[in-house]
């Protein structure tokens, strides 16, 4: 039997098969095969025993390939789920998944058990995984029919579940020690001994496959790296991410909130943080019109039958909020603000001297989140989408994807953040999953590429992650902690154009399907200001604070010049309070401190008598005097620039 290992520089080696993965690649590097964690066979990630197929591809996949860490991570909760079994047999197993980029952890197992766990048990269930790790038991695979699986598994009505919705003809199984099995389709790393860092972080509620009127459920969360020093650094970043969390910081600043009583996943936007979201729009909106965007507005419902014909009734129907009635006409609450700009579009007939057509809206749209996902700001079932439609040419349609960046580019620079792209394109090896013709594809992805590289802009190409209905640029920002965020996307959609069947009339007086790209900055307004205020640690730059200055008389016989203080700086449109408190001059210092506000200025009888003030930063302190018109005339300068720093 003949088989070809393909080697990480590319160079391929035909070989003859052997009884694995792992004895296939030693044939060709031997070293290599034991630093493997799984393999690549055609492209399918499989076990390290699994037996090449004639004419089939293996490629090592080690620690230093992209998706061995999720692979690792999985292993990592089936050794959680083995340690568990082992101190708690009457446990009955869940899920256990890799979470990549999630807050939350790097893997976790859901538990139904009538105790709940304690702290106790999770440093005791840690050092049983510890052990089992030193004992380095093998992952093991089992497969049998679906029938003789359910038979096996009938006592347990979670597997049988699963096992049912999720199994094959045949299924799979993977075992760890003595105890535990559970249906998985895998691949797994060979044995727990080859993992060296791991740590359980906490227990939460959850409900079975996320759905609340199913059972409840206990969820252990983990995290694991390949290195003790990777674990050392993330739980480090962890540590920062928590006294950066927005929910606390939300609370703490009174920004936001989400009252359970008056529905979950629901924000109410407080006065402080109304005053940073109405900058971040300000900005935005300026920045659109500059940009030769036409700005609309749309309803928040419309008739259910627009929803079939965009195609969202039927594929994104679990997203969506149930039908209402309304004059025997079910009407539904928007998931999505793209089928709106097209009918604006289609309002009216336009000419390809029209084009191109730039709509955009901060449109607010609702999703129904599971309870077991919302997160803060993070995870919402009612947000604000910035969302914007080019309707163009193909002629036209570099020139607007270029615009979509550099608008983008601008927006993250400006805010402070730095960033990654990711170009998605087709899988050439199917291009039948695909909507509309090679020809579109090829000048769609050409044109992706062409404006990242007239930018200069380094980018990874994602084979295969296109959407169905058209390549896409996504831009990841990162923030002050290092973490990743996906933020803006420019995407070309070949579904909705056909679906409306809308229309130009071009140079050769005959009708045309226009090029539509989707393109959004922000992602939704909520999720993008939980992501700043972590960047920030809440500390706003002044352009964004909502208190920008807080004059702070000495004591109460200087309040009238604190007003006055206060009415000029107003006066020169820089959001100023004044403390005017029975509190001496350090718990006034250290409430503003608190409320992380830019400048502080103190107003003491010598200020008072001289026209001047105090000024105080809120990282370096003391700054020393001013006159008030001087330091309003500065920090009215770092507002205009929209500067990041505080140096006047």
């Amino acid at each position: 039997m003949s088989v070809t290992v393909r080697l990480p520089d590319g160079k391929a080696t035909e070989v003859s098969g052997a009884q694995s993965a792992f004895e296939t690649i030693a044939q060709v590097d031997p070293a290599l095969a034991k630093a493997s964690l799984v393999a690549r066979m055609d492209s399918r990630l499989v076990d390290l025993s699994t037996v090449p197929r004639e004419g089939s591809t293996i490629e090592p996949v080690t620690n230093g390939d992209p998706e061995a860490l999720e692979v690792y991570r999985h292993s990592s909760a089936h050794l959680l789920a083995a340690a568990v079994l082992e101190l708690f047999p009457g446990a009955k197993l869940g899920i256990g998944p890799a979470l990549m980029n999630d807050p939350k952890g790097g893997f976790f197992y859901d538990f139904k058990r009538d105790e709940p766990f304690t702290p106790e048990d999770l440093a005791s269930i840690e050092e049983r995984m510890r052990a089992l790790v030193k004992k380095n038991l093998p992952y093991r695979r089992i497969e049998m029919g679906k029938a003789e699986a359910l038979e096996r598994f009938s006592q347990d009505e979670l597997k049988c579940h699963l096992i049912g919705e999720k199994g094959d003809a045949v299924a799979s199984f993977y075992t760890l020690g003595d105890h535990f099995i559970d249906f998985c389709r895998g691949p797994h790393i060979p044995s727990a001994g080859r993992i060296r860092a791991f740590k359980l972080l906490s227990v939460a509620g959850a409900y079975w496959l996320g759905d609340e009127k199913g059972p409840p459920m206990q969820r252990i969360y983990g995290q694991s790296f390949f290195t003790r020093e990777e674990m050392e650094d993330w739980l480090k970043q962890r540590e920062e991410a928590e006294k950066r969390d927005h929910r606390r910081l939300g609370r703490e600043l009174d920004l936001f909130s989400i009252q359970d009583e008056y529905g979950a996943g629901l924000v109410f936007w407080h006065p402080k943080g109304g005053l940073i979201r109405r900058a971040i729009e300000d900005f935005t909106r300026d920045e659109l019109e500059r940009r030769g965007y036409g700005l609309v507005f749309t309803p928040h419902i419309a008739q259910h039958s627009l929803w079939v014909k965009s195609g969202h009734a039927n594929f994104y129907s679990d997203a969506m909020y149930a039908p209402m009635a309304i004059d025997e006409i079910e009407y539904q609450l928007k998931p999505m603000n793209c089928p709106f700009h097209i009918g604006i579009f289609a309002a009216r007939q336009h000419s390809y001297r029209d084009l191109p057509i730039r709509l955009a809206e901060l449109g607010t749209v609702y999703r129904y989140e599971r309870s077991g996902v919302m997160h803060g700001l993070m995870r919402v079932r009612g947000f604000t989408q910035d969302d914007a439609h080019h309707f163009c040419t193909p002629e036209q349609a570099r020139a607007e994807v270029l615009g979509c960046l550099e608008f983008a580019l601008h927006v993250y620079r400006t805010f402070g953040f730095q960033y990654t792209v990711e170009l998605s394109v087709r899988d050439p090896k199917n291009p039948a999953k695909y909507l509309g013709d090679d020809a579109m594809w090829s000048m769609a992805e050409e044109n992706l590429a062409l404006a990242l590289e007239e930018l200069a802009l380094p980018y990874q190409r994602m084979e295969g992650e296109a959407a169905f209905y058209g390549p896409k640029i996504d831009i990841k920002v990162v923030d002050a902690i290092g973490r990743a965020w996906q933020l803006g996307t420019v995407q070309f959609d070949f579904n909705l154009p056909e679906r409306f069947r809308i229309e130009y009339i071009g140079e050769d007086n005959r009708p045309h399907r226009p090029i539509m790209i989707h393109r959004a900055l922000f992602g939704s307004l909520e999720r993008f200001f939980g992501i700043l205020v972590e960047h920030f640690a809440g500390a706003f730059p002044l352009w964004l604070a909502p208190v920008q200055v807080s004059v702070l008389p000495i004591t109460e016989k200087q309040n009238d010049y604190a007003q006055r203080v206060r009415e000029q700086l107003s006066g020169s449109r820089l959001r100023a309070e004044a403390d005017l408190r029975g509190e001496k001059i350090g718990a006034k210092i250290r409430h503003a401190q608190l409320q992380k506000v830019p400048f502080m200025l103190v107003c003491g009888a010598r200020e008072a008598e001289s026209d001047t003030v105090a000024v105080r930063e809120r990282h370096r302190g003391d700054l020393g005097a001013m006159r008030v018109d001087e330091f309003a005339a500065r920090a009215r300068s770092l507002v205009e620039a929209r500067s990041l720093e505080l140096n006047l």
